[in-house]
């Protein structure tokens, strides 16, 4: 049986395909299109999963939406009606096109769908799942656990903005939603628009910059925002906030609040934004913990599912880890609206048409590498007709030279297998460096990411050695926890070197593993595993054998603004347009002074930044 899953129209779309139980394959929109977060129906997702596998949409049992788009309307009025008057403006802007799209997404989806296959039995073979419940299951079903509470936090679906589902083998319901207006993810979104970051996009960077801070803005938080009581549940005062009916996140009574208005994303940082950083995530963290200590606490169940946009929050994982609420737990590494593809279709064949399950030992991700992949012949052509020049080398000498280059303090362009499912770079798309040293955290920031200098980078360390170098007793092989450097790499920073900001902070020696090592010492780990990149596991072991460090530096392999690289055309582009010295395709080696000049980019203001 084979089901399409489909999640599109608000942000990171995406197609997923499961076939008899088993997630084959799944890619999001935007690494096909290079922008970022497309919301667009995800027409060469779906092109690229039905050409890759030889089959046609007519062969498709089933195809699922990730939500229920007359739901989402009947939201959408009755707030505007709440509001009433406040909010025309914005009523004025969103009702013709929902009247004109969104209301009628059923036909829209059948449009798009009968461009694959004009024959198409939508009426039959087009289902829609809850916004929620497509996260819950992309947490649940994928997951090594039989049974589990599955906890799902995100801006706001149809109504829910929190849930907690309950999960048993093929079965799976949700129990209990909080409502908008009322959401974490919104709150946090909030932050991070009156900080000066974009909505949906920026988040991540609140997080990035929350270490240089302190929670100054907690308890103002807590005292006006936000009503949280002792079990998690909570309402947010709505007269501080305008994403209801308005066309920002907050108002001019939250300006006076914190004091001025909102930074302009062009102004410096300050302070007072590493401040609120801090303080909007020690609120998150509360928050989150005080939901899972009480669904434990009620329900007795010993394993956790996390999926949603807030089940991106590294450093709040981490914490939840360490507290042990849960002898386990699993989230969903697309945890995003782009997993809600791969939920919608397991929905679809669990629940509604009762197929047994089969639970993994790790979980059926395939460690989240779901998407294109290139074979080295394909590799090589493609190469030649955009006029790169390099060597096909055989393994052994292709992680020989590679391990050479990094010691030598080269940032590489890896690109290799199929493209990874989700917002992390896991060793398919990743640029790779040393470590161990002190200036490469400002040459990927400045040279080569094109990006604010505050932000770390995470490693990737071999899952059998991440102990010796982390507190981490758990896998983390999809980047999602963040754990201490272990005390014995740390080097104390002295009172002047604490004092500095930005990259001056970030520069500073803190760690033998400096380059991957937070202000804070934490850093967000990715534990590697033979099994699921086995080349990527080669080659980290082969620079473990040469330097005694089990552990590479792994960004994405993008620039600010861009999406992470599909193909190998697009990891060309890259590699001419930043400092990158070296790039590695399958089994192609490139370096930089053997490229045509003329092929040199301006890359750093080819993407809108983010």
């Amino acid at each position: 049986m084979k089901i399409l899953g489909i999640s599109a129209f608000y942000h990171d779309s995406a197609a997923a395909l499961i076939i008899d139980g088993e997630i084959a394959a799944a890619a999001q929109e935007e690494r096909f299109t290079r922008i970022k977060h497309d919301p667009s129906f995800p027409n060469n997702a779906i092109e690229w999963i039905l050409s890759s596998r030889k089959i046609s949409l007519s062969e498709i049992d089933f195809a699922v939406f990730y939500d229920k788009p007359f739901l989402k309307f009947e939201r959408l009025l009755e707030t505007y009606v709440a509001f009433a008057p406040k909010g025309f403006v914005s009523f004025q802007k969103a009702m013709p096109i929902w009247l004109a799209e969104k209301l009628f997404q059923k036909d829209l989806l059948r449009r798009q769908l009968a461009r694959f296959a004009p024959d198409f039995d939508w009426r039959n073979k087009l289902l829609f799942c809850e916004h929620h419940l497509s996260h819950a299951a992309s947490a649940f079903f994928p997951s090594p656990f039989e049974k589990a509470v599955a906890l799902t936090m995100d801006g706001v679906g149809e109504w829910a903005t929190t849930s907690i589902a309950f999960g048993d083998k093929n079965t799976l319901r949700i129990d209990r939603e909080l409502h908008f207006p009322h959401s974490l993810g919104l709150l946090y979104s909030a932050l991070t628009y009156y900080a000066g970051f974009k909505v949906n996009s920026g988040e991540y960077k609140i997080m990035g910059l929350a270490p240089y801070g302190e929670p100054k803005y907690a308890q103002v938080i807590f005292d006006n925002l936000i009503d949280l009581k002792d079990d998690g549940s909570f309402r947010l005062n709505q007269s501080y906030f305008d994403y209801c009916t308005g066309l920002k996140m907050t108002n001019k009574k939250f300006d006076v609040l914190f004091g001025g208005a909102a930074r302009k994303a062009d102004d410096p940082l300050t302070q007072r934004e590493m401040d609120l950083a801090a303080s909007i995530q020690a609120v998150t963290e509360e928050i989150i913990l005080r939901i899972v200590r009480s669904i434990a606490k009620e329900t007795g169940e010993e394993n956790l599912c996390l999926a949603g946009g807030v089940a991106l929050n590294c450093v709040a994982n981490g914490k939840l880890l360490k507290k042990g609420y849960f002898k386990r737990m699993w989230i969903q590494p697309a945890a995003g609206d782009a997993g809600g593809a791969i939920g919608a279709a397991l929905t679809a064949y669990y629940v509604h048409l009762g197929n047994p399950r089969v639970i993994n030992d790790g979980d059926s991700m395939k460690g989240s590498y779901l998407g294109p992949s290139f074979s080295a012949d394909e590799a090589a052509k493609r190469l030649t007709k955009v006029g790169a020049a390099f060597e096909t080398l055989d393994e052994e000498t292709l992680l020989d030279r590679v391990v050479s280059a990094l010691c030598e303090g080269k940032a590489i362009g890896w690109f290799q297998g199929r493209m990874e499912f989700g917002p992390r770079a896991l060793g398919a798309r990743s640029i790779i460096a040393d470590p161990r040293s002190i200036t490469m955290q400002k040459t990927l920031n400045l040279k080569i990411k094109f990006r604010e200098s505050f932000r770390p980078f995470a490693p990737s360390v071999l899952s059998e050695k991440a102990g010796d170098y982390f507190e981490l007793d758990e896998k983390s092989p999809y980047m999602l926890l963040t754990a201490d450097v272990r005390e014995n790499l740390r080097r104390a920073m002295s009172e002047e070197e604490q004092a500095l900001f930005g990259i001056d902070k970030l520069n500073r020696p803190r760690s033998s593993i400096s380059a991957v090592t937070h202000v804070d010492y934490s850093a967000r780990v990715q534990t590697v595993h033979k099994m699921t990149n086995p080349r990527y596991h080669a080659l980290i072991s082969r620079f473990e054998a040469k330097t005694g460090c089990a552990v590479l530096v792994n960004t994405s392999f993008n620039v600010r603004g861009e999406p992470i690289v599909c193909s190998p055309e697009d990891a060309f582009r890259c590699f001419m347009g930043t400092g990158l010295d070296v790039l590695v395709v399958e089994n192609c080696y490139m370096e930089k002074p053997f490229q045509n000049p003329a092929l040199k980019l301006d890359y750093k203001s080819a993407f809108e930044p983010d």
